[in-house]
């Protein structure tokens, strides 16, 4: 069946987002029992334990649809943030929100802006709805925001920013931040996703929530996904004013947050042991993965989040793949020869480590 006659060119052409490798798929295919992933900037230590015990005490309530407002996390949210419900969406996950976004926002043959290494979803949505891509290259491993205010165009609808970003793990700071909204029309919405704030310590560090001034359009995104360990249910929030959130809801799927997500995320989000460990284990982490690659010679970006984007050289990553270590390939995003390597527990990476050691030194014998 000939699909040019009934799909849009933009939907034909556009190449379908490729997740990492699961533990299971490896184990498949190599035979190895006991594979390790840090590919996918999961929280190593699990889901907040908080969160376990809310989603099992719900389990026996599964025949009943979940509340389609989101009543109790949306009141949560609002009260830790000191807003109004009115200004809170609740997503399956961050992605559905981005993709609402530009569905409510962006007509066909409009433009958006975003960074050349910036999260590969927003390309990726914004062509589906049959939208331009502006892309700004990086200043090294960084957002040029000076650059990407003067890449947009009369027609640029949106602008989408991650900080830190993914998959460099790099920030841009307070001082950039305020210049870029100095220059960037008010009628060009700027979104902002934060999916690893949690992890910053850089007091240069601008927080776009505090932010909304309510002068113009902007949109921050946050996850539960990471810093929670929620992951595997899928639920982030969107902060922006009532009348953009009110247009989200216009086309906002029903029930599009499961029952167990709700009642998850209300739990991790108190959950502050849960939240101390995951910042704990990802400072020791970031230390010794930094000293170990710099004793090994590997160049890496400087990352504020919860991975590291580092240049392993061509083919080490199916080398340890063989070695029952997942990274994340990043010749997709740009970065030809470079892996992003996931904060693990500490025996996951040492684990990574001494792979990497092994297959470095029969590189060079």
């Amino acid at each position: 069946m000939d699909m040019q006659k009934y799909v849009p060119e933009w939907i034909r052409t556009l190449t379908p987002y490729q997740p990492g490798k699961p533990v299971e798929e490896l184990e498949r295919e190599y035979g190895i029992q006991d594979a390790i992933k840090i590919a996918s900037n999961e929280n190593p230590i699990g889901p907040s334990p908080r969160a376990v015990a809310a989603i099992t005490a719900a389990l026996p309530h599964l025949h009943r649809y979940p509340d389609g407002d989101a009543f109790y996390l949306k009141r949560r949210l609002a009260e830790k943030l000191g807003i109004e419900r009115s200004r809170i969406i609740i997503g399956n996950g961050s992605n559905e929100l981005i993709e609402m976004i530009v569905r409510a926002f962006l007509r066909v043959g409009e433009a958006v802006v975003i960074g050349e290494h910036a999260f590969a979803i927003y390309r990726l949505v914004t062509q589906a709805a049959g939208g331009r891509t502006i892309t700004v290259p990086h200043k090294g491993f960084k957002f040029d925001l000076e650059a990407m205010s003067r890449a947009i165009t009369p027609d640029t609808r949106i602008v989408f920013l991650d900080n830190p970003n993914n998959p460099t793990g790099t920030i841009y700071t307070r001082d950039e931040w305020e210049q870029f909204l100095r220059t960037v029309p008010p009628e060009v919405m700027i979104v902002v996703d934060e999916a690893y704030f949690e992890f910053v310590e850089d007091p240069a560090y601008p927080d776009s929530f505090a932010y909304h001034t309510g002068d113009r359009l902007l949109v921050t995104l946050r996850t539960f996904s990471k810093i929670g360990g929620l992951a595997g249910v899928r639920v982030g929030y969107g902060i922006s004013s009532p009348e953009v959130i009110d247009i989200l809801n216009r086309i906002r799927q029903p029930f599009n947050v499961n029952a167990l997500a709700q009642v998850g995320a209300l739990a991790a989000l108190d959950d502050e042991e849960h939240i101390r460990r995951t910042r704990e284990n990802n400072r020791q982490g970031m230390a010794y993965l930094r000293r170990e690659f710099d004793r090994l010679g590997l160049a890496y970006a400087p990352s504020w989040a919860n991975f590291l984007l580092v240049h392993l050289g061509p083919g080490m990553y199916e080398r340890l793949l063989r070695e029952g270590v997942i990274v994340r390939p990043m010749e997709g995003y740009g970065f030809p020869g470079y892996a992003r390597v996931s904060v693990g527990t500490p025996a996951e990476n040492e684990r990574c480590i001494a792979a990497l050691e092994k297959l470095l030194r029969e590189r060079k014998s």
